[in-house]
């Protein structure tokens, strides 16, 4: 029997697709609608499931930027070989993603108990909503959004990759709000935050699917709710990613901070009254 039917699978799906590249936690909503909907959130298999289905939005960034990706994997193995290829800055770029995703590789195997244990509850995704719309409020005040995406150093992508590790701990905080906030704060303009945001998702993302996929598949996941929650964040995904590089062109990040913080204290008053339980 999986622990996640067909249909549950489809609505969880859906709520990644959505919620993964905005700024408002994946993580932190599959938890809250799981909980809604009755799934154990600290279960194995629900765990391995909400990692396994994070493919299917990684998918559609692969589509989505499939010239940019081309553009710097060709470059890279070219700068492999080529001395002269690597003052080019695509050449540089594909090592400091691959340079910024250890330190998340790093934390995630050292504290995958921690991570998969006390930091999955309720509590701790509610206040890390709230949490970590302070941070982005600030940075999109303090950041003075002059730098764009071809003035990106080592130095942007390794805080801008290490800063995910607050997403991996705390859940809730969400990592595409950690990294464009992080990325504010080094003065890149909000466009190239985002941009940077989702290159350095795909390498993460990626790999943590993969890893909980043998797991989610032996805990009773099941094959099925697993290949239709995939496509489904697949398809809503693609979506989501095209509504949010025009939005973010014209708009602040106002709208996602209070939002945050609305679902942050709904998420404490559904928990303090037993509707939830963390």
């Amino acid at each position: 029997m999986s622990a996640i039917s067909i249909g549950q699978a489809v609505v969880l799906g859906a709520v990644e697709g959505v919620t993964e590249f905005l700024p408002v936690s994946s993580t932190g909503h599959l938890k809250i609608v799981e909980g809604l909907m009755g799934i154990p959130v600290d279960d194995d298999a629900v765990v391995g499931f909400s990692a396994v289905i994070q493919v299917g939005a990684i998918a559609a960034v692969l589509v989505y930027f499939f010239k940019d990706i081309v553009r710097i994997v060709t470059a890279w193995l070219r700068g492999l070989t080529d001395r002269e290829q690597r003052y080019h800055h695509d050449y540089r770029f594909a090592w400091w993603v691959i340079f910024a995703t250890l330190p998340i590789v790093a934390v995630g195997l050292a504290a995958k108990p921690l991570i998969e244990g006390p930091l999955a509850s309720l509590w701790v995704v509610a206040g890390s909503l709230i949490a970590g719309s302070g941070v982005m409020y600030a940075a999109d005040r303090l950041g003075r959004h002059k730098r764009g995406e071809d003035d990106t150093s080592l130095t942007d992508a390794m805080l801008v990759g290490g800063s995910q590790i607050l997403a991996l701990l705390f859940p809730g905080f969400s990592r595409s709000g950690a990294t464009m906030s992080t990325a504010l704060l080094r003065d890149l303009d909000r466009l190239a935050a985002t941009r940077l945001s989702f290159f350095l998702g795909i390498p993460a993302l990626t790999g943590a699917g993969i890893y909980e996929l043998k797991d989610a598949l032996g805990t009773g996941a099941g094959a099925a709710p697993l290949a239709a929650g995939t496509a489904v964040s697949f398809v809503v995904a693609y979506a989501s990613i095209a509504w949010l590089l025009r939005y973010i062109a014209k708009h602040t990040f106002n709208a996602f901070v209070l939002y945050r913080i609305a679902v942050g204290v709904l998420l404490f008053g559904l928990l303090g009254t037993g509707v939830l339980h963390g």
